[in-house]
């Protein structure tokens, strides 16, 4: 009964398409108009904060920003002036970069608030009365090079100074091949949310601004911050869609005319794919989902499937037409059997795309609720309107001169194409198990071989290279991509500041600072450090409220009293009272210090720990969370590195749950699809062998170009298995059709061709399609292109010489019971088809 109220459902679609073309063009063009309303509305969100949205860490690092705000004092972002030179501290680039300084502070609509630089530091040490910039310009002005040299040697100890200098510091030659000087500005307080990296930031407009002043000044000084990265965040997007669109759709036009090969199907094909553009990015904006990088992605993917789908629908309906039947009955028939196919492919590739609904990262669980949504408008413009439109279109043909092209089907019976998709026909008939255990081997190689596949996130992920490749370097205007600086700064910061600019990891405390043995666990966590811990007087280079309480208790007499006080066993560490120690603490000069490692409360306090700038970042995570467990009470492990740890453990996590849930969800969907169409469960199986082989050869193609799973590619192996089902379902559709009334052979033969012809054109359009995605200025979205187009070529290949082997085998030992189309019950008089 239920297949009867299926088929009698498609029946009424058929009717609807044939019958009331002219009726459901007009209410998919309102739905458009609809949509289209909702393009405006559409928000763009970029950076890494996305991603760590709900991750622990993450929540952690941001609860130490806002609790201990003493040290992120509020209402002020900075800039910071990275000035490259053989000697930085030279008179002459010295006096450069407080000039640019100056010249910084003098612009109101900058709002500078203070400075430092190792330049300061020297004109202040010539001229200890210069207080300001101008003072100290005339300082160093009016010195000699000796007397310049003379105070970089005198500064040798301070590490205010040497802090700012690179790690080639000589002090001895009184040089350094670059420094650092900071520029701090006035932030509205509103605006500071959006000071950090990614999306958009106060400090944008300002740093743009900083980079023309200081260019004004000579020499090699670059402008570096939060703001230039939010800036280069979102150019990279509007760079790469401006490179990747035209060149997309080159290709794509270009397969569609050979696919197509003729001018009003090519238009009709290529208005059905806008308009499922329209629909899923009108969504978007209707319902409020910011389009991020990760989304770059959609626009390639509908195309892929509403390619394959429309020349699906084009290819099936010439073949009707070329045996003889009129435009209703051919489309008729066509759509009697896609849609069903159209809809097996649709739910699971929904499947597939839904299944990223298990990460923990929201931006791909945006992503994969988007791209899920997209392929069912996919499924609706191409299953309905497009066969609507060519009904309309080619019954005005009949009645008007409307130039008509070629309109005979890919791959048939002679054509050479015919014959190469042919190619796993032979095998098939005559050894199948020897094929499929050849590729079963393959594949489980192909796994274990991908095994090794890194995982990865970084903020660089999301910028584009440091050094963008030639090819784009020479495109001309508007397609040339904007000078990018962030990453090189980055990698330069890296290298040339390491010994300086050591990392730190926090541990965030709650709930005990007050407790008698607090301080005591701080200072015996401090005992024995990791590997990856920078260690002085064999104890952690450590930062807490302790160090401030002894740093006071050493110039302060009178809170040195108070300490000894409430020290029961005399080691210097308080063991009692602590609140009256952190009253009288907060009380003395440290009490902005004592701030950024206690909070106002007495419930929560944080431990900065300094670790090895050359230290690996895997462990130093595992030893910061080894760290945080010694404490009693809850702790958490915090800090950049900690957060980025987290977030790229999460991306493995969700790229092998997804594709867990992906496989078992499109299995299983099958399985029930084919039972309840065809009564012939054990199709599922025939379905899934493809599919297995694609998977497992993405997986292998990882490793051997060196691609890690990053935030773009977490998603390409459940997206192989949406895109695999889709080459697969249509061979296995067609072949249970042909089946039904031809012997084995021809059915497998005419399935190849018919469904092979069309799924050559496809794969073709949207491999190039998808590989313009390598041009992108973002060189993630280049590697997510390379894959996505890669699981494509796999997932055809594999459907034309794998598939035929396992439908072999799956004909032979099925039983002997006639096979019927999927959906292909009997029709009751017609009544179905012909109602309203």
């Amino acid at each position: 009964m239920a297949r009867l109220e299926f088929q009698r459902f498609v029946d009424w679609v058929d009717h609807r398409i044939v019958n009331r073309s002219r009726r459901v063009i007009l209410v998919f063009l309102v739905v458009t108009l609809v949509f289209g309303a909702g393009l405006s509305a559409v928000s763009t969100e970029a950076g890494t904060e996305q991603f760590a949205e709900e991750v622990p860490e993450e929540e952690a690092f941001s609860r130490v920003t806002e609790e201990f705000s003493p040290r992120f004092e509020a209402g002020t972002g900075s800039t910071q002036l990275i000035q490259r030179a053989p000697n930085v501290l030279t008179r002459r680039e010295l006096l450069r970069m407080l000039e640019a300084q100056k010249r910084l502070s003098d612009r109101d609509d900058l709002r500078v608030v203070g400075t430092a630089s190792a330049a300061s530091v020297v004109a202040e040490t010539l001229d200890p009365d210069a207080d300001g910039l101008s003072e100290q310009i005339s300082a160093l002005e009016r010195a000699t090079d000796s007397e310049v040299a003379a105070a970089v040697r005198e500064n040798a100890d301070n590490e205010r100074f040497t802090g700012l200098l690179a790690d080639d510091f000589n002090p001895t030659a009184a040089s350094a091949s670059a420094t650092i000087a900071v520029v701090t500005h006035s932030i509205p307080l509103a605006d500071e949310a959006g000071a950090g990296q990614g999306g958009d930031s106060p400090l944008t407009p300002i740093q743009r601004t900083a980079g023309r002043v200081v260019a004004t000044v000579g020499g090699d000084i670059s402008v570096f911050g939060s703001g230039v990265i939010a800036d280069e965040f979102g150019t990279v997007i509007a760079d790469s869609l401006i490179l990747v669109v035209p060149a997309a759709v080159v290709f794509i036009l270009f397969f569609l005319v050979v696919a197509y090969r003729d001018l009003v199907d090519l238009l009709l094909g290529t208005a059905a794919l806008g308009m499922a553009i329209v629909w899923t990015f009108g969504f978007l904006g209707l319902a409020g989902i910011p389009f991020n990088q990760i989304m770059i992605a959609v626009p390639p993917l509908l195309l892929a499937v509403g390619i394959d789908f429309g020349i699906h629908a084009i290819n099936r309906y010439r073949e009707d037409r070329a045996e003889g039947l009129p435009v209703g009955d051919a489309m008729r028939k066509a759509t009697d059997q896609l849609l069903v196919a159209f809809f097996i492919v649709t739910a699971t590739t929904v499947i597939g795309f839904l299944s990223n609904l298990v990460s923990n990262l929201t931006p791909i669980r945006d992503f994969g609720v988007v791209a899920a949504i997209g392929i069912v408008f996919t499924f609706l413009v191409f299953g309905v309107f497009l066969p609507a439109t060519k009904v309309e279109v080619d019954r005005l043909r009949e009645r008007y001169p409307i130039p008509t092209f070629s309109q005979s089907p890919l791959g048939r019976e002679g054509s050479s194409l015919g014959r190469v998709l042919r190619l796993g026909v032979a095998p098939a008939l005559r050894a199948p198990a020897v094929v499929l255990v050849v590729a079963l081997v393959l594949s489980g190689s192909a796994m274990w071989y991908a095994t090794g596949v890194d995982t990865e996130f970084g903020q660089e992920d999301f910028l584009p290279p440091a050094e963008a490749p030639a090819y784009l370097k020479s495109l001309p205007e508007p397609f040339a991509p904007s000078d990018y600086s962030v990453v090189a700064d980055i990698e330069f910061l890296e290298e040339r500041f390491s010994s300086s600019q050591s990392g730190v990891v926090t541990v965030y405390l709650e709930g005990r600072p007050t407790d008698d043995a607090y301080l005591e666990t701080l200072d015996r966590v401090a005992q024995d450090p990791p590997d990856t811990f920078i260690v002085e007087d064999r104890r952690a280079d450590s930062t807490s409220v302790l160090t401030v309480i002894d740093a006071e208790a050493r110039e302060n007499p009178e809170f040195a009293a108070v300490v000894a006080r409430h020290d029961r066993d005399g080691d210097g560490v308080p063991d009692r009272n602590l609140a009256e120690v952190y009253d009288a603490l907060f009380a003395t000069d440290s009490a902005a210090r004592a701030g950024e490692y206690l909070a106002d409360d007495y419930r929560s306090s944080r431990v900065d720990y300094r670790v090895r700038a050359d230290a690996d970042d895997d462990a130093v995570v595992a030893d910061a969370r080894e760290v945080a467990a010694r404490f009693r009470g809850p702790s958490t492990a915090t800090g950049a590195v900690v957060v980025f740890s987290a977030i790229s453990d999460l991306i493995l996590d969700s790229a092998v749950q997804s594709l867990a849930i992906s496989m078992a969800g499109t299995g299983a969907f099958l399985v029930f699809v084919y039972w309840w169409l065809e009564r012939r469960p054990s199709l599922a199986l025939a379905n899934l062998v493809p599919i297995l082989v694609a998977v497992t050869f993405v997986a292998g193609t990882m490793r051997l170009a060196g691609i890690s799973f990053n935030a773009f590619t977490a998603t390409v192996l459940a997206l192989t298995i949406g895109l695999g089902v889709d080459y697969s379902v249509h061979v296995v559709h067609r072949f249970v059709d042909e089946r039904a009334d031809h012997d084995l052979e021809t059915a497998l033969d005419r399935t190849v061709r018919g469904t092979g012809g069309a799924l050559a054109g496809s794969m073709l359009t949207t491999v190039f399609g998808l590989g313009v995605l390598v041009l992108a200025v973002l060189s993630v979205l280049g590697q997510f292109g390379l894959l996505t187009a890669a699981s494509i070529v796999y997932s055809f290949l594999a459907s034309m010489l794998v598939l035929p082997s396992a439908l072999v085998l799956w004909d032979r030992f099925s039983g002997n019971d006639p096979l019927v189309p999927l959906g292909g019950v009997e029709r009751e008089s017609g009544a179905a088809a012909t109602a309203d």
